[in-house]
């Protein structure tokens, strides 16, 4: 939840008046009338999900990237495309297009943080998808190819620029009950799937200097109507690579009363899900770093007693702060104890 969704106070930047008030988060707490709602026993099907769902008002197409060098220097890419829906219905040609388009990418040295945001109007070539063959564009950032094999994702930004070609060696996973993911305990939800067994290897330029890099890649895809609920002030969201082979996705969306909303998924080598409850993490800030003015968790502690598993989060730059329309805190962790591996932490509303 591939910079989730952020959607969408930047998009009143292109001077649209049919955006409701905001509420929640990034308005992702707006009501959801007139658009398609999420609800159970939805059967997924490939490729067609993987394009655009045009009755339902936001969804994104989010990948992220751990990766090194042949030095053993750490990086962490992201990219993401969001789309907002003004009214629902098919997609039309022209500037009456009912959808909005946001790309925000990312780059994380151990030093460095480089990020841009992009944005445009459906309808007229710039921003779109195309379900089969698969492409995802807006301007000339592009994730295409089949997201259960090969694919490439490219982007640029001041002072930096990447290409990505992904494989992936595992199937893709439903989150949640069979795709769908519960967002709160009044309902809110979303359809949600990812590919976390992505094996990525491509190059990255930073400041007009090219680095060939390897590692591991995730996708996220997730479409909704109403993705948060009103008083959710944001989230903390954790996509893990163990080196055991496992992977683990964990979500806090943080509630104005303090009772933290709390779900995920560890999925096993051969992609089995094994649904995480509230009552199954245990999931503690440990230390924060003050960056643009805000306290923010830099490392964490993770305990699945269930599982017999603790680990221990750490940022690899504390500084990971994506200075965009809505800023948000989103950079690649190193995992350790009970296991160690790698991932990417996106805090949002801090």
């Amino acid at each position: 939840m591939n910079a989730r969704a952020l959607l969408f106070v930047f998009l009143l930047l292109v001077g649209c008046d049919e955006q409701p008030p905001a509420a929640g988060f990034a308005g992702l707490g707006q009501d959801s009338e007139n658009f398609a709602p999420v609800v159970p026993g939805k059967v997924f099907g490939f490729p067609a999900d993987h394009g655009a769902h045009p009755d339902f008002r936001i969804e994104w197409w989010y990948v992220t990237a751990n990766l090194s060098d042949a030095q053993g220097h750490r990086y962490g890419v992201q990219w993401t495309l969001f789309r907002n829906a003004l009214r629902p219905g098919a997609d039309q040609p022209g500037w009456n297009n009912g959808n909005l388009w946001l790309g925000h990418a990312g780059l994380t040295s151990e030093t460095r943080q480089f990020s841009a945001q992009t944005q445009g109007r459906g309808g007229i070539g710039q921003a779109g998808v195309i379900a089969a063959p698969f492409s995802a564009w807006i301007d000339d950032w592009r994730l295409s190819g089949d997201l259960s094999g090969q694919a490439q994702v490219t982007a640029r930004g001041p002072g930096f620029a990447y290409r990505l070609d992904l494989a992936a060696t595992g199937q893709l996973v439903l989150q949640g009950e069979g795709g769908l993911s519960r967002k709160s305990a009044s309902g809110q939800a979303s359809y949600y799937y990812s590919q976390p067994f992505f094996q990525a290897q491509g190059e990255l330029e930073i400041e007009g200097r090219r680095i060939p890099v390897k590692g591991l890649a995730w996708l996220d895809r997730e479409w909704s109507s109403q993705h948060l609920a009103a008083d959710q002030l944001g989230w903390d969201w954790f996509s893990l690579h163990l080196d055991d082979g496992r992977q683990l996705m964990l979500y806090r969306l943080r509630q104005t009363d303090g009772q933290h909303y709390l779900f995920g998924n560890l999925i096993a080598v051969d992609g089995h899900n094994q649904p995480l409850h509230p009552g199954d993490i245990r999931l503690a800030p440990l230390a924060t770093h003050q960056v643009a003015g805000r306290e923010v968790p830099v490392r964490w502690s993770i305990i699945l007693p269930g599982e017999d598993l603790e680990l221990r989060i750490a940022a690899i730059n504390p500084n990971a702060w994506m200075a965009l329309g809505t800023p948000y805190w989103e950079g690649p962790v190193s995992v350790d104890g009970g296991a160690k591996g790698v991932g990417y932490l996106e805090m949002t509303g801090y």
